[in-house]
């Protein structure tokens, strides 16, 4: 299944898709945090990157990560990926490290993909 741009909330038959495409227990994601814009599946999360910076977004707007759909809230969302190492942005590792960043992600990601009651199961 191809990378999903969305900028509403996805139906929880296609993240189930998704999240099937390629690893079976998560979905890569990559969110613009100025567009509210999110790119969802695919097997690099270069790959979403370039799929929004096609679309016109900022590179220091985009942030990678992981979602488990079938995980408990608290344990959903890995902030982790490549595409997140950007020392002229203040951010060192592969872990988003800006906390106001974070909230936005989850933000996104209670809007776009799954609320904290929302489950596949």
């Amino acid at each position: 299944m191809k990378i999903q741009i969305i900028s509403e909330k996805i139906e929880p038959a296609v993240l189930a898709k998704l999240t099937n495409a390629w690893f079976k227990t998560f979905v890569k994601f990559v969110v613009d945090v100025e567009t509210s814009q999110m790119a969802v599946g695919g097997e690099l999360h270069s790959d979403a990157e370039f799929l929004l910076l096609e679309n016109g977004a900022d590179q220091s707007n985009l942030w990678g990560g992981n979602f488990f759909p079938f995980k408990s809230f608290d344990q959903r969302i890995e902030f982790t990926s490549l595409i997140n190492i950007r020392p002229r942005d203040n951010n060192f590792s592969m872990e988003i490290e800006d906390d106001n960043i974070r909230e936005k992600v989850i933000t996104f990601i209670e809007s776009l993909l799954m609320n904290p009651d929302d489950n596949l199961a």
